[in-house]
């Protein structure tokens, strides 16, 4: 495999330093207060060089959502979770709940940018993404709905309770009176995962034989 000159891998670097710098920024002061001069300076390079790697900064939001699918994507993908059907509910659980700030920054952004109509080729990129991601995840609920595991219902009912879980969790996160009632939130987040992993299980009715 040919070796990346020198040039390329300077250039992948630095953008990579533009898309931290801009995430770490965004929420530390929200996305409104913060300009590409701000993202620059605090790099350390001029406003310029950010519009070699991005032409605005709906390009860096765009593109910092789409880099969090792929993550997803390949976690997905990746053998531990293949040949595990219950590994691959926990790591989408775990994947969205282990940074509830990033996944709220996300979800408030793809709003911004769909209602704005903005780089709709990039936003099509990203929905194919999550479109795979639904996918994979509709692969496993059918396979358990067939093993009699889970609840036989449409699979995005599983897949949609599931966001709504994750959601619902991130909003406590981010609530100022329920913020302090999580007293534990390591240990809270890690109990709605285990909810989320048993969510839907098939139960036994009651002319159902034992």
């Amino acid at each position: 495999m040919q070796k990346e000159p020198r040039k390329v891998r300077e250039f992948r670097r630095r953008e990579q330093e533009i898309l931290d710098t801009a995430l770490a920024l965004f929420l530390e002061q929200g996305e409104d207060s913060v300009t590409v001069e701000m993202i620059a300076d605090t790099v350390g390079i001029g406003k310029g060089t950010i519009y070699k790697h991005f032409k605005s900064k709906t390009e860096i939001y765009l593109r910092l959502m789409l880099d969090y699918e792929r993550e997803l994507n390949e976690l997905f993908q990746s053998n531990v979770v293949s040949t595990d059907k219950e590994a691959l509910s926990r790591a989408y659980f775990a994947f969205r709940m282990r940074d509830p700030q990033r996944y709220r920054l996300f979800d408030r952004l793809e709003e911004k940018v769909v209602k704005g109509h903005q780089l709709p080729e990039m936003v099509e990129q990203l929905h194919s993404i999550r479109k795979s991601n639904f996918q994979r995840l509709t692969q496993l609920i059918e396979a358990r709905i067939d093993e009699g595991k889970l609840e036989d219902v449409p699979p995005y009912f599983h897949y949609c309770a599931a966001w709504a879980l994750v959601h619902g969790a991130v909003a406590l996160f981010h609530s100022p009176f329920w913020n302090q009632v999580l007293e534990d939130q390591e240990g809270f987040f890690q109990f709605l995962m285990d909810i989320g992993v048993r969510m839907g299980n098939k139960r036994k009715r009651e002319h159902e034989p034992k």
